[in-house]
């Protein structure tokens, strides 16, 4: 492997390298930070166009994990693993089992739950030679899955953002769009509903879900909207997209929403309100970690809830600092981290 020039720059902890010849199993795990407790993020499994691909990876999304730990005020660092290869093809309990020993030497300092390209079910194999697994079956003493605290602190951090803007934390009324409607957009469909908005979908496949409006992909985010939503795969907010946004508030459960840099700024500019993705999708992260004392829903949820304030916190930092709200976050998730 040859990393490009600078490429571990980021402050990173740790990056362990792990091979193993019998089962064919490459990874790579990231510790970004422990200071503010063990690093916990997903193990994503996945066919990389190449192994510096991958390390770059696992390094930016290392990262993120830290912050939305820290911003979130979770006392856990941030981490993240990749497993390179084809999930179909090459995933086996034999290689699950390998890659949970190599977990198990990192002794704690790492956590892991799933990701893309893996599933609740493969982190109950792992946890069959790893103690230090999150994410797990219900069967197995787990959360399970974790789209529905995901929603739910959307949800919350959306409701901060129509307080912000609107005066009122609700979004009774409003017209959001919500751009994706696989287990999270689903259930935020479902919130949204209920609080009294009016809900336009869109999704690459077809679906069908009671009490919304449909448009496609592409005329989504320029739609009539007061709330954009992206709640699918990042990088929907392109230049194109945030020139021709009508809604006020860009809000949703994507990781990596903003497609090049400059774009938090492009927002702000437009006085578009943008609550930075990892702020508002972190009930997940809260689901997952509550699991490591013992999951309790009612105890995940009420946590979960706090995104409400903590977004606020991040957009009045942003507007004291006259910085946009990613700034902002960067900054409260690093004060954090240095204490």
């Amino acid at each position: 492997m040859t990393a490009p020039r600078g490429i571990f720059d980021q402050g990173h902890e740790e990056v362990h390298f792990v091979f193993d010849a019998a089962t064919g199993l490459q990874a790579i795990v990231a510790i970004y930070s422990t200071a503010r407790g063990p690093a916990l993020g997903g193990t994503r499994f996945r066919a990389y166009p190449s192994e510096d691909d991958a390390l770059q990876d696992v390094l930016r999304l290392s990262k993120a994990m830290a912050y939305k730990a820290a911003v979130t005020g979770l006392d856990l660092g941030g981490g993240k693993a990749v497993i390179l290869g084809d999930p179909e093809r090459d995933k086996t309990p034999e290689l699950l089992h390998a890659y949970g020993r190599a977990l198990q030497r990192l002794d704690g300092r790492y956590w892991t739950a799933a990701d893309v390209g893996t599933s609740v079910q493969d982190m109950d194999t792992i946890a069959e030679t790893c103690e230090f697994v999150t994410g797990r079956s219900p069967d197995q003493g787990g959360a399970g899955d974790s789209a529905v605290l995901t929603a739910y602190g959307v949800h919350q951090a959306m409701r901060a953002a129509a307080q912000h803007v609107w005066g009122v934390p609700s979004l009774a009324g409003r017209r959001v769009g919500v751009e994706g409607v696989g287990k999270v957009g689903r259930h935020l469909v479902g919130l949204l509903l209920e609080d009294g908005a009016s809900v336009v979908a869109s999704d690459v496949r077809p679906f069908e879900v009671d009490g919304v409006d449909v448009l496609p992909v592409d005329e989504l985010p320029g739609a009539a909207l007061d709330v954009y939503a992206p709640c699918a795969l990042g990088g929907s907010l392109t230049t194109a997209a945030v020139a021709g946004l009508q809604a006020q508030v860009v809000c949703g459960a994507a990781n990596n929403q903003l497609s090049a840099a400059g774009l938090a700024e492009a927002l702000a500019d437009r006085d578009v309100l943008y609550v930075p993705d990892y702020v508002a999708n972190a009930g997940g992260l809260v689901q997952v970690a509550d699991e490591r004392h013992g999951f309790d829903f009612a105890r995940a949820r009420a946590r979960a809830g706090g995104i409400f304030d903590t977004t606020l916190q991040v957009l009045s930092v942003a507007a004291s600092e006259a910085v946009p709200p990613s700034v902002a976050a960067d900054r409260i998730a690093e004060r954090a981290m240095a204490v």
